[in-house]
């Protein structure tokens, strides 16, 4: 398999077959975890900010949460409403994500955040986690390809942010944004998503980073029941003592993988 780093980004979308899936995938996604997910008491109470993806806000991500929630962790939401992009260059608007970030961190006597990003949202969590990595505990991606965010998918460009306007989105910042952050880092990814190519997704394997791939929707990564369980198996390690999810673990079909 490809590096994230060496991927192109003119790679093809999805199929529009998957993409013209997605909307009732999701709502099975949905409805399977109502059904088969019931969320354990495994976490140590550590602060974990959720940042929704392209178009979604508080009620997207208000299943997730609350399933963290009642797996022990402290779970917030990202405090930005919908979520249209960054309101002008990314750089310095990230600087009020980032102020958010300490302000959790101050709130809860210091500890540090772990954060969860969707899609567009795992832009974000990684480029907070860059800036403030003595602030962040471990970052966790859903289907974010952030190796590919000039082209393969359907999210108008994922990166189209500023109504429209990618013209920032230049090959310097793609490099940049294509990175790893200093800080433990999962990026959970589906073969089967409809909206972005899988293969922007796959970070490079080290010992602090890993590539895990479920069988969800894009608009399901949410709710569905093996994502939920692969990010409070991350959520709940240790501080300090993460370690890559074994093949053949007891998450069934979700396989980390080496890029």
């Amino acid at each position: 398999m490809h590096s994230a780093h060496t991927l192109p980004s003119s790679h093809s979308a999805p199929p529009l077959s998957l993409l013209a899936m997605e909307p009732l995938r999701a709502v099975f996604d949905y409805f399977s975890s109502r059904l088969a997910s019931q969320a354990v008491h495994v976490g140590d109470g550590h602060p974990v900010i959720v940042y929704p993806g392209l178009g979604g806000g508080a009620i997207t991500t208000s299943h997730l949460r609350t399933f963290l929630k009642h797996s022990g962790f402290e779970a917030h939401d990202w405090g930005g409403g919908i979520n249209t992009g960054p309101g002008g260059h990314i750089d310095p608007w990230l600087e009020g994500l980032v102020a958010n970030v300490r302000a959790v961190q101050a709130a809860s006597g210091g500890r540090k955040v772990s954060l969860v990003g969707w899609s567009l949202g795992g832009v974000y969590a990684r480029e907070i986690a860059k800036r403030v990595p003595d602030a962040v505990r471990q970052v966790i991606t859903l289907g974010t390809p952030f190796a590919m965010l000039g082209g393969g998918n359907h999210a108008g460009a994922v990166f189209k942010l500023l109504n429209g306007d990618s013209s920032q989105l230049t090959p310097e910042l793609q490099a940049r944004l294509r990175e790893c952050p200093p800080v433990p880092t999962t990026s959970v990814f589906s073969k089967t998503d409809g909206i972005v190519s899988w293969r922007g997704c796959i970070e490079k394997r080290s010992e602090r980073s890993e590539s895990i791939e479920v069988g969800a929707s894009h608009l399901g990564m949410g709710t569905h029941p093996e994502v939920l369980r692969v990010i409070t198996d991350r959520l709940a390690q240790p501080e300090g003592k993460w370690r890559a999810m074994r093949r053949g673990s007891r998450l069934g079909r979700a396989r980390a993988r080496a890029a």
